[in-house]
């Protein structure tokens, strides 16, 4: 497994991005669906692109898992085993590569889900896609976003999976808690991302950027 090229909890901030938090009317599931049926147009976070080195990005799908709970809706997110190839250690949504035999990336997203952390697809109502995300490792990735209706059960398949847990939707959806870091490249210049930190959970990388497109989305 190739090691990173940095730690991206030792870097600095360069910048906090700091757009007001969403009301909490804008984050209720009613009005989620409601802003998924318009689908209004957005500027989206670029992802990796320009740092993608294969000219054919292999798809990909994942679920934003927006976990209805009486105090708000909450995001699942998943933490990655130390001994994967791509993403290692990292948090993550549930997701993972097409296969042939899936049908759409909602049909990826939610084959995935189930494989990964056990969630059922009969417990997720599809809200809609946001636009495909670039990241630098090649894979070309859908978020699907889903409400998921408690009671369920989760069976996390410890070798893909380290730990489930929930993160307030609220905190995500404040600029607030966006920060801007970035690092050298060893050929020259700087490549940026996102951070949102949680306690003792470090969401960067693709995963920030895709929940700073879901932002970007709820505030168009």
């Amino acid at each position: 497994m190739a090691k990173p090229l940095f730690d991206p909890q030792q870097l600095p901030v360069d910048a906090i991005a700091g757009e007001p938090p969403l009301p909490a009317a804008m984050l209720a599931p009613d009005a989620l669906r409601a802003h998924f049926a318009r689908a209004p147009y957005f500027e989206g976070e670029p992802g990796d692109a320009a740092f993608v080195r294969r000219p054919d990005p292999t798809p990909a799908a994942v679920l934003i898992p927006l976990v209805r709970r009486a105090e708000g809706l909450a995001v699942l997110l998943t933490r990655r085993t130390a001994h994967l190839s791509a993403h290692a250690g990292q948090i993550s949504f549930p997701g993972g590569r097409t296969e042939d035999f899936d049908a759409s990336p909602v049909d990826t997203a939610l084959r995935e889900t189930e494989e990964e952390v056990g969630l059922h697809r009969r417990y997720i109502e599809v809200l809609g896609v946001l636009p495909d995300y670039l990241t630098g490792t090649g894979f070309r990735v859908t978020p699907v976003a889903g409400l998921v209706t408690p009671p369920f059960e989760l069976n996390p398949d410890a070798n893909e999976v380290d730990e489930v847990f929930e993160v307030p939707l609220a905190f995500l959806m404040d600029g607030a808690h966006h920060q801007r870091l970035s690092f050298e490249l060893p050929e020259g210049g700087r490549r940026a991302f996102y951070a949102m930190p949680y306690g003792d959970y470090f969401i960067w990388g693709a995963t920030a950027g895709m929940l700073r497109n879901l932002f970007h989305f709820l505030r168009a």
